[in-house]
């Protein structure tokens, strides 16, 4: 922002002219104030131009279709001359530095803001699309933050400038960096160029730095990667990593259209978005410099005779029009003056900042009288914490997809009252709502349990949760020993005692008052619950009646009837098998579970009779997976197993890759991860691979489940895990959700109706199935 100088007029049109902002290579952009006290933006075209009679046309055109655009993300046009001697455009002054200054003052933003930004700019574009207009030059400094939104700005100027240029093929106008491809090779451009560049400016704000190349790449090496390249997205937060990467498809049509980005971030609208958006530094920031733009007063009167003067020194090469829309151009936010300005002419060093100037990152100079106007115009706010409302939350839903988990348990609708869209692609939903719970409260390794709008999580206390808002419906203490699972038929959850009393305890799920409770016999301890079917609970126990020490006891499997709580039948073991660390799975008549002795049993679920058992390897701590008459053994290879004989059925090798992890079959496909974190879907009958997912960029997941055509897993505790999404039919990846705690905790997910409920260690969401 520079001083009027004695060449510049003092008022056009009424608006008195308070700052010169800049000048471009259409003229020069003043800060000025209308009558009223509104400050805007005045453009002032060159005299050369202004003589030109196809400019002036072009011009005309332009402001016509820009005042048109005016919408809340775009600075709107607030009057206009064309047929002025010296044609002229003014805008509103958006109170806000550009997204270059910020990110050179402050560093990359939080993934908070950066979401917000995607939101609004996005809407931007919807504004400018239905204007009938192409931006074609989205990049940072065009991208205005204001404390109630981003704006963007020169939209369409351009083209008064270059005219009928920036429609003809083969002639490629724009920004380095954030073109896109089919920019660069200068085709034809359409609305989705804009979304390309839309993509690699919120990886500038997320990363710091831009996507194809820094500022020291020549023109041709940027241009050379965004046609040829791929963009680095290091440091992209994952919740926002398929967005970006969608948005910078080579393809136009594969890129997300405005409305289904905006509709994804935000589907109850941009502004609650935009709630105390940006981080305190900057919002204090721009609340100073508004204080210091109300209190600027127009200079004295020019001396006579003072008129524009002659036409900027423009540097060779150079078209990049003023900032003509915003906040204190490169002087006042410390940076040199861009290509295509002239030089300040205030009379002071460049960079030092003038009245009405906060330099980004400083501190403010002097206490303004408008200062209490300027903090309510944005002032300084602590970023909220998520936990909110943002989420695919759209209608009343009367229709919900049946729902499936790896153990075959319905995940029934009760849960559902909403209906939520899909996100484009690569766009992880955003949590309805969220609880952090003690650490070591909750048994993270024990899946989670849904009915009838509950969620229940194995811990001490043992709480069930209100699916919908999170508010605890019960909570029990010591009623679940660490580590138990909970096993649930006909509205009762089983599980052994916590007061270690060696019984087994049946809970209403409704309201967790006791139903029923146990006991084998005088010298029977019931050890733990381990599997439940139709008929049956199962679980491991200890015999004090068999000893052949102080401390080796005989251990027993039994089965209990759920629905009287007495012994169908007991088995006793081997000598030397222990009671703990024995995880089960029922499936049809066979019953199966490893040991920690490295063996794998499976019993007639009638009688308990052993039908067989073999070792495993070195590898126990999996839950077996039955189905379909077959049990699956990870491994360096997947093999299936008779479930009556043992006897292999088919193997499938990993060709190359490392070993498999612990499978689960949901409705006779199989789906399992590697250790190099691919996703396969296998048919259970053959073993022949139905897909791979290899491009997941996330831990591969140890557990899945079904809701309709996408298929969700949950990954272990180790950096970059999280859930994530497929398409179950094809193993496309939908989105990746990681909430960025780091607890080593692995991830746990259900679903109940149309939402996903998911846990990280003593973390709790719930999610849109989307």
């Amino acid at each position: 922002m520079e001083t009027l100088q004695s060449d510049d007029p003092r008022e056009l049109g009424g608006y008195r002219l308070l700052r010169r902002l800049g000048a471009g290579g259409m003229g020069r952009v003043y800060l000025a104030r209308s009558p009223g006290g509104r400050t805007v933006a005045v453009k002032v075209v060159r005299p050369d131009l202004a003589a030109d009679a196809g400019f002036r046309e072009r011009f005309r055109h332009e402001v016509e279709i820009a005042k048109a655009v005016s919408g809340r993300y775009t600075a709107p046009v607030v009057d206009a001359d064309p047929e002025a001697a010296l044609p002229w455009l003014a805008t509103s002054y958006v109170l806000g530095p550009d997204l270059t200054d910020v990110v050179a003052a402050h560093g990359a933003l939080p993934e908070r803001t950066v979401r917000a930004l995607a939101a609004g700019l996005a809407a931007a574009l919807q504004e400018v699309h239905a204007a009938g207009l192409i931006h074609r030059d989205l990049k940072p400094s065009n991208v205005l933050l204001a404390a109630d939104g981003p704006r963007v700005i020169d939209f369409g100027i351009a083209r008064a400038v270059d005219g009928s240029r920036m429609t003809q093929t083969g002639v490629v106008v724009g920004s380095p960096g954030y073109m896109s491809p089919e920019q660069a090779q200068g085709k034809d451009i359409g609305t989705a160029g804009d979304v390309f560049s839309l993509g690699a400016v919120l990886a500038f704000a997320a990363t710091g730095r831009g996507a194809f190349g820094d500022g020291a790449a020549s023109h041709a090496a940027l241009l050379y990667q965004i046609v040829h390249g791929e963009p680095d997205l290091t440091g992209v937060p994952q919740s926002l990593l398929g967005l970006v990467r969608a948005c910078l498809m080579k393809d136009p049509a594969q890129r997300p259209a405005p409305a289904q980005i905006v509709t994804s971030l935000a589907p109850q609208g941009v502004e609650p978005v935009l709630t105390d958006w940006l981080p305190s530094a900057v919002a204090s920031t721009i609340a100073t410099h508004a204080a210091g733009i109300l209190d600027l007063e127009a200079p004295d009167p020019a001396p006579a005779g003072a008129s524009f003067g002659p036409a900027p020194t423009m540097t060779a090469g150079a078209a990049a029009p003023a900032q003509a829309y915003g906040g204190p151009p490169p002087p006042g936010y410390g940076s040199a003056p861009a290509p295509g300005y002239s030089t300040p002419a205030h009379g002071g060093d460049p960079g030092t900042p003038l009245p009405g100037t906060v330099q980004l990152g400083g501190q403010p100079t002097g206490r303004s009288r408008r200062r209490v106007l300027g903090l309510a115009l944005g002032a300084a706010a602590g970023v909220a914490v998520v936990g909110g409302g943002a989420a695919w939350w759209l209608t009343q839903n009367e229709d919900d997809t049946p729902t499936t988990d790896a153990a075959g348990r319905g995940g029934a609708a009760e849960a559902a009252g909403e209906r939520f869209t899909t996100p484009p692609p690569g766009v992880a939903p955003q949590p309805l709502w969220h609880k952090s719970v003690a650490e070591d409260s909750t048994s993270a390794l024990v899946p989670l349990l849904t009915h009838e709008g509950l969620l229940l999580i194995s811990g001490d206390p043992l709480v069930a949760y209100d699916v919908r808002t999170g508010r605890a419906r019960w909570s029990k203490k010591e009623a679940c020993r660490p580590g138990e699972p909970l096993l649930f038929h006909d509205g009762k959850v089983f599980l052994a005692d916590g007061g270690y009393d060696g019984v087994l305890v049946a809970l209403d799920v409704k309201t967790g008052e006791e139903v029923w409770r146990s006991r084998l016999g005088k010298s029977l301890s019931v050890d733990s619950a381990i599997a439940v079917d139709d008929k049956n609970v199962y679980v491991t126990a200890k015999d004090f009646g068999e000893s052949r020490s102080a401390t080796e006891h005989r251990t027993a499997v039994a089965a209990v009837s759920h629905t009287t709580g007495k012994k169908t039948w007991l088995q006793r073991r081997d000598w030397g098998t222990k009671d703990y660390d024995v995880q089960g799975s029922v499936s049809g008549k066979h019953l199966v579970y490893a040991d920690s002795n490295y063996n794998l049993t499976v019993r007639d679920t009638a009688t308990g009779a052993q039908l067989w058992t073999r070792k495993i390897g070195e590898d126990w701590t999996w839950q077996p997976t039955v189905a379909g008459g077959l049990v699956f053994l990870p491994g360096d290879k997947l093999t299936a197993l008779d479930a009556d004989t043992g006897d292999t059925r088919w193997t499938l090798s990993s060709n190359g890759r490392r070993a498999f992890r612990n499978p689960s079959v949901i409705d006779g496909v199989l789906y399992v991860s590697d250790y190099d974190d691919g996703v396969w879907a296998v048919d259970v009958k053959t073993g022949k691979r139905i897909w791979l997912c290899d491009d997941l960029e996330a831990n591969g997941p140890e557990t899945f489940l079904r809701a309709g055509s996408s298929l969700y897993g949950a990954t272990g505790g180790l950096s970059g895990g999280g859930v994530v999404a497929l398409e179950a039919r094809t193993g496309k990846v939908r989105w990746v959700y990681d909430d960025n705690k780091d607890n080593g905790e692995p991830w746990q997910v259900t679903v109940s109706g149309n939402l996903l409920l998911v846990t990280h260690g003593p973390e709790i969401y719930a999610l849109p199935a989307v």
